[in-house]
């Protein structure tokens, strides 16, 4: 399973790659309060372009983690809602999320360090 040309291993990092995404985890966090809609997501994570947050909802749709609703009326009303599979995703990207508060100190620290050895080493 280590060797990354295997079709797993691929497929696995392909799908890592994509909820791992700043925007998925931004959406999916959102949509955990319930249904919204296009520009209720945009307001709700402002640092989001429209394109991209297009796309990344595409994307979660394909991958059956959020389910889109469009209500015939006119305008026509879309909504966007996790799945129950992308309900199950909350839970570990929370866990991802406060593993980060609970480490940024260190972290922060641990770049200082490296950063200011590598200046060091620049300087020499």
């Amino acid at each position: 399973m280590k060797d990354p040309a295997n079709p797993v291993c691929r497929t696995i990092s392909t799908l890592l790659s994509r909820i791992g995404d700043k925007w998925t985890v931004l959406v999916v966090q959102t949509l955990g309060d319930g249904s919204k809609r296009f520009n209720e997501l945009r307001r709700e994570i402002p640092s989001v372009s429209q394109r991209m947050l297009t796309l990344t909802l595409r994307n979660l749709e394909r991958d059956g983690l959020v389910n889109r609703t469009v209500t015939p009326t006119i305008p026509p009303r879309v909504d966007y809602e996790l799945t129950e599979l992308g309900k199950s995703l909350q839970k570990p990207i929370c866990g991802l999320a406060t593993w980060a508060m609970e480490n940024v100190d260190a972290i922060h620290g641990a770049q200082a360090r490296f950063d200011a050895e590598q200046d060091a080493r620049d300087a020499a």
